[in-house]
């Protein structure tokens, strides 16, 4: 296990100036696996680590069961949807909607 809080036994963890959390590995590796110019070779190597890490789990599922939303984070972001004037109308609409459920 590496000494970086929060990081989990994955290959090389960087160094104490760049250190490599297991999320920013997770996050590389999805980012090249849908990233069009990388090599199928590169994606499958990818795919191979992203299951190494998650056990051969799903890992879209396996990800997002293990976390939980901040519903504050939340919140704030369906506020700035609503007042951003580049977004459409309708995901101003579904964003007041949600706030108004309390959908978050």
């Amino acid at each position: 296990m590496s000494g970086y809080p929060g990081a989990r036994n994955v290959e090389d963890m960087g160094d104490a100036n760049y250190p490599k959390t297991a999320g920013n590995v997770i996050g590389g590796h999805k980012a090249n696996i849908n990233n069009p110019r990388n090599s199928e070779e590169s994606k499958a190597h990818s795919k191979e680590v992203l299951e190494k890490i998650h056990g051969g789990s799903d890992t879209a599922s396996s990800t997002a069961a293990k976390q939980e939303k901040d519903h504050g984070n939340v919140k704030r972001g369906l506020k700035a949807t609503i007042s951003n004037p580049t977004v459409s109308e309708e995901a101003t609409e579904r964003a007041k909607d949600r706030l108004e459920k309390g959908d978050f």
